[in-house]
């Protein structure tokens, strides 16, 4: 049987995590759910932690709905729970790292510095396949379809399983209970939101978020997801390019 690390950014008692898990269950999957103990987004890779002698504090959790399943909850971000996963620290190495479901679409090239796409690209990097999946539910939702984005998410399942080691994909999905479909796309140049300097004291700095008021790039993961489509696009964690440095100053 197939083993998957259900991990976030959200947090352990975050209901897109739990509606993850169900479909995971539901779909056959032997899992083991590992999230931060509290709200780690925007986290990317990081495995930084609150270490305390050298030893990263995990708590035993029980989910309601999800009793049968061992949880923890990791003083750390998700990126180092999908470190240590793959060292066996939840019983096993785990096949699958499965990410989300995210509060908030995660489009762009500002997937750079999601927790949710760092969980799932570090597990990729450790032989895993990866998989985020985020729910846009924009700035002022009234409604919440977490167990419709987990449905999308099994529906890409096979084709993930089928997938070499390593394999990632980030998957967004639209926040409404039946979707049009599903659409591979590119990254669109930005995310959906930008950070902007709100204030800027002499011992402090605040931050705010607001929606960008461009139309997206056609064919992009964020013009596609405003379209209502649930979009997958296949994403690398690591990779080198070319940089041609001439001739070295040791070359004799």
């Amino acid at each position: 049987m197939t083993r998957a690390l259900i991990t976030n950014d959200d947090g352990i008692d975050a209901p897109g995590l739990a509606a993850l898990a169900r479909s995971a269950v539901a779909a056959g999957l032997d899992i083991v759910i590992a999230a931060p103990v509290r709200q780690s987004s925007g986290a990317s890779a990081s495995i930084i932690a609150a270490e305390e002698g050298g030893r990263v504090a995990v708590d035993t959790r029980t989910l309601p709905g999800l009793e049968d399943v061992a949880a923890y909850a990791v003083h750390g971000g998700p990126g180092l729970i999908a470190l240590i996963a793959a060292r066996g620290a939840f019983g096993g190495a785990v096949d699958l790292v499965l990410s989300g479901v995210n509060h908030g679409a995660n489009v762009g090239r500002a997937i750079l510095h999601s927790g949710t796409v760092g969980a799932a690209l570090t597990g990729g990097l450790n032989g895993a396949r990866g998989m985020a999946v985020s729910l846009d539910v924009g700035m002022h939702p009234e409604v919440f379809e977490w167990d419709a984005a987990a449905e999308a998410a099994m529906r890409l399942l096979p084709a993930l399983r089928e997938s070499a080691e390593g394999t990632v994909i980030n998957v967004n999905v639209p926040n409404v209970a039946v979707v049009r479909g599903i659409r591979e796309a590119t990254l669109a140049p930005f995310g959906i939101v930008q950070t902007t300097m709100a204030e800027a004291e002499e011992h402090y700095i605040r931050l705010a978020v607001e929606e960008l008021p461009n139309t997206p790039e056609a064919g992009s993961d964020a013009a596609l997801l405003a379209e209502g489509w649930v979009t997958v696009t296949g994403i690398d964690s690591i990779t080198a390019r070319p940089f041609p440095v001439g001739e070295t100053a040791d070359a004799d």
